[in-house]
């Protein structure tokens, strides 16, 4: 039974049940290249029963844990035929007539993670979404559930920071990066990037400097800045690690004592390496982050609600804007996907699907 539909609320059940909802969606039935194995597949969608949720996606992002999970690469392991895609912002188009706390028109993010998403309408259970403020945009709705939450919880999770003190990291123009900075300036904590160095690097750090950083230097310039010696700033009590090899290896060096390192990614491929010197005379110490475990301990938790409405409050409020990025259509998928894992040029672009029309 429906209890609700989107555009009939004095005729429940109306629209679900006069018409036929066929979904287009990004299938594989095997691991490999995005661009090989993904097809775009329509299906006939049955209506949503008891606790189920009809949902119209509008946008859904393309992560690069999304393409490892297609090549096979990931430690999420999808049951075939599956669906690409982990994040989207969708809005409720009718319920099942046990459903309570989603009405239609509601914009909702996923609760759980690995729903296949990279499609155009989705049947998901209730209990698998969370409502979200339709006056967060659709590119920051969109890309809420994985980076912003990530940058979240590495700065809550390791580290006691007090308003003044410093968090290093590399990879600062990346989607975690971005949110970093943010983060970081609205709590009043000072933040270091560290990127590479590019023809365009006077503008990138313009970007990112307009987003938080209170200093931005590339590999060489951090090898020989005195940023920390001469007290300009705090020497870091957190950084935070994307790339492994030796640019993970000259960040720990910035640490002050028992200072604390936080891997999350590794871009580079090549293993972390830690200094002895750091090691021994500063006890500084190396975590490792994984959004993806924390979200499914803490599926119901006060804290994990308390850390999107505090981060959707900064986005309503304009202190928090979506990673640089492009809305592309479904049909662009395989340009997109091969141009997702391409970290050349001016900043690493997210892309999102657009499927709001």
């Amino acid at each position: 039974m429906l209890r609700k539909s989107l555009k009939s609320w004095t005729q429940p059940s109306v629209l679900c049940r006069q018409m036929s909802v066929v979904a287009r969606s990004l299938k594989y039935t095997q691991h490999g290249e995005p661009q090989d194995v993904l097809q775009i597949v329509e299906d006939t969608l049955a209506e949503p029963k008891d606790h189920q949720v009809l949902v119209k996606i509008l946008a859904a992002p393309i992560n690069p844990a999304d393409i490892n999970t297609i090549q096979g690469k990931y430690p999420v392991k999808p049951t075939f035929p599956a669906i690409g895609g982990n994040e989207f912002v969708g809005q409720v188009v009718c319920v099942g007539d046990k459903v309570k706390d989603l009405q239609p028109g509601a914009h909702v993010v996923p609760r759980a993670t690995g729903m296949g998403t990279w499609a155009t309408h989705a049947v998901y259970n209730a209990d698998q979404l969370m409502a979200i403020s339709n006056k967060v945009g659709l590119a920051e709705a969109a890309t809420i559930t994985v980076n912003p939450c990530t940058a979240y919880r590495m700065l809550k999770d390791f580290v006691k920071l007090s308003p003044g003190d410093t968090v290093i990291q590399n990879g600062a123009n990346s989607a975690v990066g971005q949110a970093v900075h943010q983060l970081c300036r609205a709590w009043g904590i000072n933040s270091v990037g560290i990127v590479r160095n590019r023809p365009e690097i006077a503008e990138l750090k313009q970007m990112l400097e307009c987003l938080g950083a209170n200093a931005v230097l590339t590999e060489e310039e951090m090898r020989t800045c005195n940023i920390f010696k001469s007290g300009k700033l705090k020497r870091p009590k957190l950084a935070f690690n994307c790339v492994g090899g030796k640019s993970a290896t000259e960040v720990s060096r910035h640490l002050d004592d028992r200072g604390v390192m936080v891997t999350y990614g590794g871009m580079s491929r090549e293993p972390v390496t830690v200094a002895t010197g750091p090691l021994i005379f500063k006890d500084i110490a190396f975590r490792g982050f994984w959004m993806t475990r924390w979200s499914k301990e803490n599926y119901d938790s006060t804290e994990r609600s308390k850390m999107f409405r505090e981060i959707c409050q900064l986005m309503e409020q304009g202190k928090f804007v979506a990673p640089t990025h492009e809305m592309v259509p479904l049909e662009k998928f395989k340009e997109a996907a091969i141009a997702a894992l391409n970290f050349k040029g001016f900043t690493g672009k997210k892309f999102i699907l657009d499927m709001s029309s």
